[in-house]
């Protein structure tokens, strides 16, 4: 069984820097508060990659790295872009 490199010492070390710093979410731009608990809430801090690791982006380097919520991060997917906010469909 090979080693997954995010359960590595260097890849915690850059998931805690980067949440230490506190920047704002990159895609939504609010902020992700610090006492959410758990890894599962949608607006729990996740490291994402500016350049996805599925094209070809660096899992370690921190100029790769940003600061997203779980729901902001999930959406987004592999794309090298965030999408913008959908508008309604309707005009009410």
């Amino acid at each position: 069984m090979a080693d997954n490199p995010r359960n590595g010492r260097p890849y915690r070390r850059l998931v805690a820097a980067m949440k230490a710093a506190g920047h704002p979410c990159w895609i939504c731009g609010h902020n992700i508060p610090a006492n959410v608990d758990g890894r599962r809430h949608p607006l729990a801090f996740t490291l994402d990659h500016l350049v996805p690791l599925s094209l070809g982006g660096s899992l370690l380097d921190p100029a790769n790295a940003r600061s997203a919520h779980r729901r902001c991060n999930s959406g987004r997917g592999n794309r090298m872009a965030p999408q913008p906010r959908r508008r309604a469909s309707r005009s009410w």
